[in-house]
């Protein structure tokens, strides 16, 4: 590789670095905004995650960003837990990976995932930033709040998960192939044909756009 091709492969992975962490704040900034909004009796609401509630949202959510540290060594900052203050949580939980983010040496660290071998940067761009407009989702729902998912955000994530080869799809619908108590997507709910873009991608992973507490 001569020194002009690697002084631009060096800018176009510090672009698509900063395209990520971008994506990645943009996501937590709408998630947290709906957590702040939660009051203070809508904690203990049923959500349309089966058996969660909007705290078990957020604590879902925190726990996620763990599991994107902890194949680097790290773990989530002291801070006070889901239990006492989501709010405070959530913040201290998103700090911990925007530091990996803003670290060069850190985010492009490879490491092991069910996915296969991923950059930390890969892997929380394919994982936690994906489930953040998602539990938003389910969050606002569970709580009243506009639900709306941003169009970027729907149309990537419906064209991706559409693209996900039907084996894999079957692996990600069953409870606990990927760990105990873990399920990714559950059977998928059926939408009318004239359903939005944001309902189709709702069904396929399982949420019934319908759903009210």
């Amino acid at each position: 590789m001569s020194e002009f091709e690697e002084r631009y492969r060096q800018r176009a992975d510090a672009a698509g670095a900063a395209e990520i962490a971008g994506r990645y704040r943009r996501r937590a900034d709408a998630f947290g905004a709906k957590v702040a909004a939660v009051r203070d009796d809508q904690w203990g609401n049923p959500s349309p995650c089966e058996k969660w509630t909007a705290r078990d949202v957020v604590q879902h959510i925190v726990d996620m960003h763990e599991v994107m540290l902890r194949p680097l060594g790290r773990g989530l900052s002291p801070a006070p837990g889901v239990a006492e203050d989501p709010g405070a949580a959530f913040r201290a939980a998103r700090a911990d990976v925007e530091a990996v983010l803003a670290d060069p040496a850190l985010s492009a660290r490879e490491c092991d995932t069910p996915s296969g071998r991923l950059t930390a940067l890969q892997h929380i761009d394919q994982v936690v930033s994906q489930d953040l407009p998602l539990h938003g989702w389910d969050l606002a729902r569970a709580t009243g709040q506009d639900d709306t998912i941003d169009p970027a955000d729907v149309e990537a994530a419906l064209s991706g998960v559409t693209a996900i080869p039907a084996e894999t799809m079957r692996k990600l619908r069953t409870p606990g192939a990927f760990g105990p108590g873990v399920e990714v997507f559950g059977p998928e709910v059926e939408v009318g044909p004239d359903a939005s873009a944001q309902d189709r991608l709702l069904g396929f992973i399982g949420r019934d756009p319908r759903w009210r507490p």
